[in-house]
């Protein structure tokens, strides 16, 4: 008995030892883990995610539905088209902020043949529902034969910043028809 409890506490010892060696070994991958988005981790788990409640009541400020706000994406072949397509997009509600974005490198294919383009990238904060009317306007006056114009949903942010987008458009997404 007492070979064995001597055994017991030189394992939990060496078992003791080890993890005070490893810990600062695993420690920036254990907090790596948990940066990984929910998404992902619950898709492993494979339980659908949960998001948050929107604010009860109208107008409360105390909630954000996940994926009310969208971060579209429209490139140009220079600065003056994407300052004149981001001032008419702001000036006509249908985004809040639009941020250029100059010297990006695009290589794409375009009719059987590889290009390579300077351009400008445009990241434009709307509301989700305002992304087709903002597609339309874009395609209506974009210089390209094929405007890109792409939207990812914004799930979560600064509430303030994400309640400041509906703010700015909202006139816009309470009307029925948007005009070009």
């Amino acid at each position: 008995m007492g070979a064995l409890f001597s055994y017991h506490v030189a394992a939990t010892q060496a078992s003791l030892l080890l993890s005070l060696v490893w810990m600062p070994v695993l420690l920036p991958v254990a907090s790596r883990l948990l940066l990984l988005p929910r998404a992902l981790l619950t898709m492993a788990s494979g339980n659908p995610p949960t998001q948050p409640s929107p604010a009860s009541g109208s107008g409360s400020g105390s909630g954000y539905v996940p994926g009310s706000v969208s971060a579209a994406f429209v490139t140009c072949p220079n600065e003056k088209v994407a300052k004149e397509i981001a001032r008419a997009v702001v000036e006509k509600h249908l985004a809040a902020c639009v941020n250029l974005i100059p010297q990006i490198t695009s290589i794409y294919e375009w009719k059987g043949k590889i290009e390579e383009d300077s351009e400008v990238l445009m990241m434009i904060k709307t509301q989700s529902s305002l992304v087709p009317a903002l597609t339309e306007f874009v395609r209506s006056v974009h210089p390209y034969e094929v405007a890109e114009v792409i939207a990812l949903p914004v799930e979560q942010g600064n509430f303030p910043y994400l309640q400041w987008v509906h703010q700015v458009t909202e006139s816009v997404s309470d009307s029925s028809t948007v005009l070009p």
